[in-house]
């Protein structure tokens, strides 16, 4: 059998859906209301995702079905038309970042065979360890971070004081950031954020930073591993939950709460798609610009299969736009 033929690239039409969601959302930047951003992005985004030809579940949404109004998780969404695949989403990346008008929050969508994402149950939050290509082989979670910062840097050919790894400004974290200090990292804090941030780390087309580590989102997580896949990048995570009852509901429902996740392991697929739109400027994209003539958005387009990275600027006519599409842009 020869080699396969160009296929359908789901990436480059869920990219519609961000930026809907990133043009909607930009309008609230800085205007201190969380909810009206997250609700303007969420429905540009279920209004543009209706659209897209594929059966969808959302497996990685807003919470439940009694929680969220839209992409609540179980929802199905898209045309109903075949591949059938799981959704995750996150209308805003960032939603303080936006309300409060600082850099980096993005809308965020990936896409994967049905039945390959992985479900984090109770567990809301995770350990996080991210590189790019060229350490994807030296981490290991089991060591101590000192320990894996030698590593990333004779892995990178570096001395390790030229290695600067970015962390959620936690309490949490006081440790974590300890051991890089002594270790004689470069230290980066972000206020929110990480899938921006792991991104960062593992594309060596953005230099910025060279790893995440810290505790996040579990969800965020399971969109990050489908950005590592397209990037050969590495993502070791452990769950980790907040107190003892969430840790009782986790291993009665039989999560291995010791077993070190790979980014295979939170999205079980070779073929798998992300697309996410700057909202605010940031350290990975461009934010939405406004002029009298329409907008501007910019956004980073990923298909594991082919290993394919696209960064898509584009220009939009919203008195056009308005015309024909049911988007509060």
């Amino acid at each position: 059998m020869g080699p396969e033929k160009p296929d359908r690239n789901l990436a480059i039409e869920i990219v519609r859906v961000t930026e809907a969601a990133a043009m909607a959302a930009a309008r609230w930047q800085g205007r201190g209301d969380k909810e009206a951003g997250d609700q303007a992005a969420v429905d540009a985004m279920r209004t543009v995702l209706d659209t897209v030809e594929v059966a969808g579940t959302v497996v990685i949404g807003e919470g439940e079905k009694d929680e969220a109004p839209m992409l609540y998780n179980g929802e199905e969404v898209g045309t109903g038309a075949n591949p059938r695949v799981d959704i995750a989403v996150d209308p805003i990346d960032g939603t303080r970042l936006l309300a409060e008008g600082r850099p980096g929050s993005l809308a965020v969508m990936a896409a994967a065979p049905a039945g390959t994402m992985f479900d984090p149950g109770p567990c809301v939050y995770m350990e996080k360890l991210v590189v790019g290509a060229e350490a994807a082989d030296a981490i290991d979670l089991d060591r101590p971070l000192g320990e894996n910062l030698d590593a990333i840097a004779a892995a990178m050919d570096r001395d390790v004081g030229d290695v600067t790894v970015v962390m959620l400004d936690r309490d949490r974290h006081a440790e974590a950031k300890r051991q890089v200090r002594e270790a004689g990292a470069r230290l980066q804090l972000i206020t929110d954020g990480d899938v921006e941030a792991a991104i960062v780390a593992a594309w060596d087309q953005r230099p910025q930073v060279d790893v995440l580590y810290g505790i996040g989102g579990t969800p965020e997580g399971v969109i990050t591993a489908c950005a590592l896949k397209a990037l050969d990048g590495r993502m070791l995570g452990r769950l980790w939950p907040r107190n003892d009852e969430e840790a009782a509901r986790a291993r009665e429902a039989g999560y291995d709460l010791d077993a070190v996740l790979t980014e295979s392991d939170l999205v079980d697929a070779d073929d798998c798609f992300i697309s996410c739109t700057g909202i605010t400027q940031g350290n990975l994209l461009r934010g939405v610009s406004f002029d009298r003539r329409g907008a501007t958005t910019e956004s980073l387009v990923m298909r594991s299969k082919s290993g394919t990275v696209r960064l898509i600027r584009a220009r939009h006519r919203l008195e056009k736009l308005r015309q024909y599409a049911a988007v509060a842009y």
